[in-house]
């Protein structure tokens, strides 16, 4: 049994040899440990596997030497200033009233101006929302008083609590429970000593997790403005392309009278997304709602749970039953991958996809090099696809739909119109690179899948619908068409 443990420690010689004694003595051993002291002075992560006992009793003894407390308390840092005469003792009296409520100061600045005033910035570590304003009423009578903002991210006024102030601010704005905030500072962890460990600045990882938390808490509610195309196929066929500012594209196929899904978002977009959708397709609350993932990433599965039916790959089932249990899915067993997700999973509020809703439609490829192996077909009305597995460039259990008839291709993120994002999405896609180091499991095989499928191309124009940005038009030229043209390029943007 795994178990993930925050602990505040004493700023003490011996303080860590201490918790490790704990754990051996139990014959838990630890697996991972974080500690940064430019972060936070007190905040230790441990991460240990024992048996259920031994953890239980490890948790004991730790609440018992006081490196784990009861239910936390909501802590700040407020920044004050202080106005005050450039004369001898005129901060005593505030320094007293500080002392008389308890407060712990964690930062001060000031320095002479000549204006015959001081103006002294002091950080203070509060508890009650209360106290701070019978605190300001107070100090107030002695002198001014401003409340200035609070940023970690640019400027540390304090370290003993940089944790817990910023996972809180998070949970606050995108409305994430208590029972998901400790997870969610346990991954910020992750992130920040995964890319400390490339060199990248610890505050840059925490100020792009908080980037990442503002832009998807600013595309909610009625600032949710996908962009929204419609590609008539045929007389009886049209597709839908919904591009939310932030996650997977959903797209509906709408083919004599038969309706799919394909992929859905993320969850934390569950009204503005069903809004759109009702907009767009009359008659959604009447209809059996079925959806085809074309991988198990987050974004592309996170409203699945309120689809009546999931078709999916072999492995992408495997993939969502194995979240479904309470295991980890396929990107949290890389460990490159496991903190953003981790990430990602609280602040989208992310729910796992029940199992009985998933249908496997096709069985798993087989060992092959082959970058796209068929595993079978897929009829929705009209249209005809031939189904591909990949190898797991971009994520195990990825699929691309191919209709050869009507040149269309249903790529998933093995192949994204980068080109075609609006603003909103490339300002989000540029944030999961970052904390993931890359988005694909492996590169250079998505790649590969990536010309294997535009080899498979045939002559024509080709509409390609792939999981992020807009859909995008191709025209594949035949050999002597290219002999004509340019004997460089076989496939030209329209």
């Amino acid at each position: 049994m795994k178990k993930s443990y925050v602990t505040k420690m004493p700023d003490d010689i011996g303080a860590f040899l201490k918790a490790s004694r704990c754990f051996a003595e139990l014959g838990v051993n630890i697996t991972r440990v974080s500690y940064n002291k430019a972060v936070d002075t007190h905040t230790l992560f441990i991460d240990a596997e024992g048996t259920e006992e031994a953890l239980a009793e490890a948790d004991r003894r730790l609440v018992e030497i006081g490196y784990i407390h009861g239910p936390s308390v909501e802590r700040s840092v407020m920044l004050m200033e202080f106005i005050l005469k450039d004369e001898p003792g005129s901060v005593t009296r505030v320094l007293e009233l500080i002392e008389e409520h308890g407060f712990n100061i964690s930062y001060i600045s000031s320095q002479q101006d000549g204006s015959g005033y001081q103006r002294f910035k002091m950080g203070l570590f509060v508890e009650s929302a209360e106290e701070v304003s019978r605190f300001i009423s107070e100090a107030s009578e002695v002198c001014q008083v401003d409340v200035l903002n609070y940023n970690g991210s640019e400027t540390v006024y304090d370290n003993s609590i940089f944790y817990s102030s910023f996972v809180s601010a998070i949970s606050r704005s995108m409305g994430i429970s208590d029972s998901k905030k400790e997870e969610l500072l346990v991954y910020c962890n992750m992130a920040m000593q995964l890319l400390d460990g490339k060199g990248l600045s610890p505050y840059y990882t925490f100020d792009t997790i908080g980037k990442l938390a503002d832009l998807l808490v600013a595309c909610k509610g009625d600032a949710f403005s996908p962009r929204v195309t419609r590609h008539r196929v045929s007389e009886r066929t049209e597709i839908v392309v919904i591009e939310p500012p932030c996650g997977s594209n959903v797209t509906i196929i709408s083919s004599g009278g038969e309706v799919l899904f394909v992929d859905t978002g993320y969850a934390c977009y569950r009204e503005e997304t069903f809004r759109t959708v009702r907009e767009v397709l009359p008659g959604f609350d009447g209809i059996r709602k079925r959806v085809l993932v074309t991988h198990a990433d987050l974004d592309h599965i996170g409203l699945c749970p309120f689809f009546d039916e999931v078709l999916a790959s072999e492995r992408s089932a495997e993939c969502m039953r194995e979240e479904y249990e309470g295991r980890d899915g396929f990107r949290e067993r890389n460990p490159l991958h496991k903190p953003y997700i981790g990430i990602c999973k609280a602040l989208t509020l992310y729910e796992p996809v029940p199992t009985e809703k998933v249908s496997v439609m096709w069985k798993a490829r087989p060992d092959s090099e082959v970058p796209l192996y068929p595993v079978g077909f897929l009829d929705v009305g009209e249209l005809g696809f031939e189904v591909y597995e990949g190898r797991g460039g971009h994520l195990s259990g990825e699929i691309i739909l191919v209709d050869y008839s009507h040149k269309l291709a249903f790529t998933g993120d093995v192949y994204v119109n980068m080109h075609g994002m609006s603003p909103e999405q490339a300002r989000y896609n540029r944030y999961a690179p970052i904390l993931m180091t890359s988005v694909d499991t492996d590169p250079m095989m998505c790649r590969s899948e990536r010309e294997a499928l535009f080899q498979r191309m045939g002559a024509g124009e080709w509409t390609i619908f792939s999981g992020h940005g807009a859909a995008k038009r191709y025209d594949v030229r035949t050999a002597e068409e290219r002999g004509r043209a340019d004997p460089r390029k076989g496939l030209v943007r329209l």
